[in-house]
């Protein structure tokens, strides 16, 4: 009997790794049941094998390097040499490339919209001041040009609807949650008998990384046993050194980093070892409608999280009891500490934080649109 061929389906980014989580782990594994999956991305670590699963590293590349530039071009001729009937992108680098496409292939573009760039450009430091404005209207006039273009919008955060005047009515949410619970056997961090607490995830001034430091570093001079892991990583030099900078005289801060994302496995080992995690956003509109993906993880492995009080995430884990929700101008370490010692956490099991709670969406989406195509 001939074997039937499967539907070919890209995913693309230009600074994410290919075995990063949204596109390999949950997106890629999902369409890869019954799809060709070929994911493009910088140079990943997994060794992992998924058949069906195609990875297309690109050379490595720094920040403001030519490499990156040239990326969206190097990522277009490799599809076009595919030839996929859906192409799923999840970066505005890659619009004027969806134009080209239309041009000279009939496949399906999918823009999932991980991050609404043009309030990271204008309301962070990753670019200087007097380009920000510049660089985010730039962003913004891609994003209303290609829409002619886009077949459908993916929504990683619920609040873009209201942030994003050029979607229409033209998208779905698809939210970033945990892909599954993997138990891990080894020991626990606590187990010499600190209190261990942890930051994961992207470092910087807009995650809250030092607010987190100054909170561990109050809260150490209180009960001495208080240890902070930083696990995660910064494309900005300047953050890292400044934060190897913060801690050179705080031997309980273990900082634990590398010069590209440090493996999503990394991060939910570590989650498993420590006694409760940091959420420390401050307030800023780039990240206001955002549920960080972090706080999915910590509540999937039922880790008592330390909230900056921002409501809608105070409300994401009341129902399981799962946070002690702090004022960052006015952290009350010692408070922190006693709730820390006396709260009985999860009281219930949280449900509504794990991909198979999105993942049927998310294959009707690809099935709607290949149908369609078809």
């Amino acid at each position: 009997m001939q074997e039937i061929k499967k539907t070919r389906i890209v995913l693309a980014s230009v600074l994410k790794p290919v075995d990063d989580p949204r596109m390999f782990e949950k997106m890629g594994q999902s369409l890869a049941k019954d799809h060709e999956v070929h994911i493009f991305g910088t140079k990943g670590k997994t060794r992992e094998h998924i058949e069906n699963i195609h990875f297309h590293p690109l050379s490595s590349y720094s920040r403001f390097g030519l490499s990156r530039i040239l990326a969206p071009f190097k990522i277009f001729t490799g599809i076009l040499r595919i030839r996929p009937a859906v192409v799923i992108i999840n970066t505005h680098e890659l619009l004027w490339m969806v134009v080209a496409l239309n041009l000279l292939s009939r496949c399906a573009i999918i823009y999932d919209i991980r991050e609404n760039y043009y309030r990271n450009i204008l309301y962070t430091n990753a670019f200087p001041s007097v380009l920000r404005p510049l660089l985010a209207a730039y962003v913004r006039m891609k994003e209303w040009l290609t829409r002619p273009f886009i077949d459908q919008y993916l929504l990683a955060e619920a609040g873009y609807a209201k942030e994003l005047p050029f979607l229409k009515n033209n998208y779905e949410i698809v939210e970033n949650k945990l892909k599954a619970v993997v138990p891990n056997d080894g020991p626990k961090w606590n187990e010499d008998g600190n209190l261990h607490l942890l930051f994961s995830g992207t470092l910087s001034p807009t995650t809250g990384v030092f607010a987190a430091i100054k909170l561990v570093s109050q809260m150490h001079e209180i009960y001495p046993s208080v240890r902070l892991h930083l696990v995660g990583f910064s494309p900005m030099k300047s953050v890292l050194q400044e934060i190897e900078q913060e801690i050179r005289d705080k031997p309980f801060i273990i900082f634990e980093t590398d010069n590209a994302p440090v493996p999503h496995t990394r991060i939910l080992e570590a989650i498993q070892k420590a006694d409760a995690g940091i959420i420390a956003y401050p307030p800023n509109p780039s990240t206001a409608n955002t549920i960080p993906t972090k706080l999915f993880e910590y509540l999937g492995y039922q880790l008592p999280i330390i909230l900056a009080n921002h409501q809608p995430w105070v409300e994401r884990c009341q129902p399981c009891d799962a946070a002690i929700p702090f004022d960052l101008a006015r952290m009350e370490p010692a408070e922190i500490l006693k709730q820390l010692q006396a709260r009985n956490f999860y009281t219930r099991a949280p449900e509504d934080v794990f991909w198979p709670f999105e993942e049927p969406k998310f294959l009707q989406i690809i099935a709607k649109i290949t149908n369609k195509g078809g």
